[in-house]
């Protein structure tokens, strides 16, 4: 592995570019974290499993003792399996560990996750646990499967994640400030008379330029390469440079 790929590994700063060339960049959370996570929502599922089972426990001597292990049955089935799933497709996209460590699950675009990807990414934790200790599928998870596929993909996503689309995300990122870029070192003057809309043009092209990719920004200068005279990061700096001689003449 190269250099530059073991430093975009180990970047959680992951760009994204979407549709128009929009570039956005998700900070990744890595596996630590997300363990984490998993062991507070873990210990509150099993706190409110335990306090719940009791007091329906309780409820059996008044509705009967396979009645009452019935209604147990139901909520650890409802706690263990949709509790995550309500609170990552609800407003906080996150469960209460997630949430308190600062996370949130989202689409790779960014966007909030559908009903759909949060009951396909937490169904399939089960695989995830594999293999488990003891009583076979009835044992402890050991989540050795889960932890091996996300720390051999490049977003650290778990197998449940890659089947739903979904990454985890830090919830909150100081905004990067978006600049024109790159700023021009000298103005050049148009090689040919420019009408309105191709200054216009141009204008935009470098007011917006902030907010493409490089590779983005070459690709679009590519196509002015008649006006600029020059390919690649040239022609960028040529475009820069003749927008700015036109703004000190306006």
């Amino acid at each position: 592995m190269s250099t530059e790929a073991s430093q975009n590994r180990l970047d959680t700063l992951q760009p994204i570019e979407l549709a128009e060339g929009v570039e956005v960049r998700l900070r990744i959370a890595g596996p630590l974290l997300r363990g984490g996570a998993l062991g507070i929502d873990l210990a509150i599922q099993w706190a409110f499993i335990l306090l719940a089972g009791f007091i329906l426990s309780l409820t059996g001597i008044v509705v009967g003792g396979l009645t009452a292990v019935g209604l147990i049955s139901l909520m650890w089935f409802f706690v263990w399996w949709w509790y995550p799933v309500f609170f990552e497709a609800g407003p906080w996209g996150a469960t209460f560990g997630k949430k308190i460590l600062g996370l949130r699950v989202v689409q790779k675009s960014g966007s909030p996750i559908t009903f759909g990807q949060a009951v396909l990414r937490n169904f399939l934790r089960y695989a995830d646990g594999m293999p488990f200790l003891g009583f076979g599928v009835m044992g402890i998870p050991t989540f050795g499967f889960g932890v091996g596929v996300l720390v051999a993909t490049k977003r650290f996503q778990r197998l449940g994640d890659l089947a739903a689309g979904t990454v985890v995300i830090y919830d909150k990122v100081p905004p990067e400030p978006v600049v024109p870029s790159p700023p021009a070192l000298e103005t050049i003057a148009p090689p040919m008379a420019l009408r309105p809309e191709e200054v216009k043009a141009l204008s935009a092209f470098t007011d917006r330029a902030g907010l493409w990719s490089e590779g983005r920004r070459i690709e679009i200068a590519d196509h002015a390469r008649e006006l600029s005279g020059s390919k690649g990061a040239a022609g960028v700096t040529r475009l820069t440079a003749m927008a700015r001689w036109l703004q000190e003449r306006k």
